[in-house]
């Protein structure tokens, strides 16, 4: 997708309305769209709708969506470097915006957490997660906020790299949709009365 394409209107905020990123994980492409691996892009895109916003525009190897939310101005991205080098669009941008790191928000999947759990955490490491590893070595810093998004462990004998490619069962799509609804609010509230009131509402 090219550079130049014309993006929506935006309403213009204060210009000393606080800057939010929220950065959704995934891999690029129609082949990974629906997959486990993706429910952080299917976040953002659910944000985005709700939010009547569309990704008209690339910056800095992202799709990137712009808009204000209750005074606030909220940067919404999807890397299309692929999971593992997250890093590379998510740094750049938080830098080039001027992003303070409390008000940066990575979403992305967990196969430790049973599916429907959200959970929100201040910071802490990868948890080998190779995207947010990625995104805390371009930062140089552990101190991200994060909400983490539980896909279910691997069936049987199933490795967790093939697993979090398969697309979601048709039997857990209402689960899904709940999901996403919820991980907005979330984001929502922690852009708006911050993250400590997210984690008390949204984990568990």
């Amino acid at each position: 997708m090219p550079d130049s394409l014309p993006s929506p209107v935006e309403p213009t905020p204060p210009a000393e309305a606080p800057a939010f990123l929220i950065a959704g994980l995934g891999n690029p492409g129609r082949r990974y769209m629906k997959t486990r691996h993706n429910i952080g892009f299917m976040t953002i895109d659910h944000l985005a709708k709700r939010l009547e916003q569309t990704f008209a525009r690339v910056e800095f190897k992202a799709l990137v969506a712009k808009t204000t939310h209750q005074g606030c101005r909220l940067i919404l991205a999807k890397p299309q470097t692929f999971m593992n080098e997250s890093g590379l669009a998510i740094g750049t941008l938080a830098r080039f915006y001027k992003i303070p790191l409390e008000n940066l928000m990575v979403v992305y999947d967990d196969v430790d957490l049973p599916i429907g759990t959200l959970r929100i955490r201040a910071g802490g490491g990868s948890a080998g997660q190779k995207g947010m590893k990625s995104i805390i070595e371009r930062l140089g810093s552990e101190d991200i906020p994060r909400l983490r998004l539980g896909i279910d462990r691997p069936p049987g004998q199933m490795e967790a790299a093939a697993y979090v490619l398969q697309p979601f069962a048709k039997a857990e799509a209402e689960l899904i949709q709940l999901t996403l609804g919820r991980a907005a609010d979330a984001i929502l509230t922690f852009v708006t009365e911050g993250l400590d009131q997210a984690m008390n509402l949204y984990n568990g």
